[in-house]
């Protein structure tokens, strides 16, 4: 991924349906060119910076993304902005937020939660442990919340980690940084195995865990009174997604993920993607599509004992390109994602 991608956030969110901002997919964007961002402040300093600055740089240029509001239901609300996207549930129950951003949007998260009324927050749900989804756990926690996550969210937060080089080629480097483990009050107060049921404010929240998809920390809260359903990043919509091989993703997780949320939507449900615009079923119909396609295609190349470099040189995604390959990944990091997560 070419490091100008991060000077032209803007017309990459136009490019994706622009009702909708994307600056999720630009915090992946910093996340997925890391070695260019290395190489960059190398040239500017001769010196790397440390993984702290890197980290430091990206939650800052993550931040510069305006919050935008969009209703989706009486009382659920979708904040999109720096970090995704986060669903709100509001009432005289307090409030139930689903995934928090990056860390320097604490103060406009906070602004943005108050202007939907002045219950407290009650409950913060981590769909999964990438810090883009967890960076503001500890500020809502220490405001009065209580933390809900799966057991391996709060396991891997709990370990240091290190996003491995996946890929290197003419356009940068495909992941490659280190993650310290994250501060106690950041951490999940509760956890559960497989289901979680919440109730509040006339609103029914049904928490599941998938199978390792995006990782294996993965799950969709279901507003089932609502018709709303936020899959954290088991759903980019409208672009190759990001699938973490360092804790255990799965193209084909991806797969069944996005065939359990299509058995529990109708063409009325509204889906909450990871990043992306907000989608619908049919939406998730032509990601999934997209999946079974580059699943199949690339399984065939290492089947044959093709190495993932002899993959990108066949070329199988240039039909999906002009349709999917315009957000956070190319078609190139594409294979060598769909390859090693097989």
């Amino acid at each position: 991924m070419k490091f100008n991608f991060l000077q032209k956030q803007t017309s990459r969110r136009e490019m994706l349906r622009g009702s909708v901002t994307l600056a999720g997919s630009a915090l992946l964007a910093h996340l997925l060119s890391s070695t260019s961002l290395r190489a960059s402040a190398m040239s500017n300093a001769q010196a790397a910076p440390s993984a702290a600055d890197l980290l430091a740089s990206m939650r800052a240029k993550f931040n510069a993304a305006p919050i935008q509001s969009q209703k989706l239901a009486d009382h659920v609300t979708m904040l999109s902005g720096p970090g995704g996207s986060v669903v709100v549930l509001n009432g005289p129950d307090g409030k139930f937020v689903v995934d928090t951003f990056v860390a320097p949007a604490w103060p406009r998260l906070k602004e943005a939660l108050d202007d939907l009324g002045s219950a407290p927050v009650k409950y913060v749900i981590d769909t999964h442990w990438h810090f883009d989804h967890t960076d503001n756990n500890a500020p809502l926690h220490a405001a009065g919340a209580t933390v809900l996550a799966h057991e391996n969210t709060k396991k891997r937060m709990s370990e240091p980690h290190d996003l491995p080089v996946l890929y290197r080629g003419p356009d940068g480097a495909l992941a490659g940084l280190h993650f310290d483990p994250s501060p106690a009050e950041a951490l999940p107060q509760q956890s559960f195995a497989a289901t979680y049921k919440l109730q509040a404010n006339g609103e029914t929240l049904a928490l599941q865990h998938f199978a390792p998809a995006h990782t294996d920390t993965d799950i969709y809260v279901h507003f089932q009174k609502a018709n709303v359903i936020s899959m954290g990043d088991t759903f980019f919509n409208g672009m190759y997604p990001y699938i973490d091989p360092g804790t255990c993703g799965k193209i084909t997780g991806m797969i069944a993920a996005a065939d359990k949320i299509l058995s529990l939507a109708d063409n009325d449900t509204k889906i909450v993607a990871g990043h992306g615009p907000l989608g619908n079923k049919a939406d998730l119909m032509k990601s999934r599509d997209m999946l079974i396609t580059s699943r199949d295609r690339v399984q065939k190349f290492k089947a044959a004992g093709k190495s993932p470099q002899e993959a990108v040189a066949e070329k199988p995604f240039a039909d999906l390109d002009p349709v999917w390959g315009k957000g956070i990944i190319n078609s190139d990091q594409w294979v060598h994602v769909v390859y090693l997560t097989l």
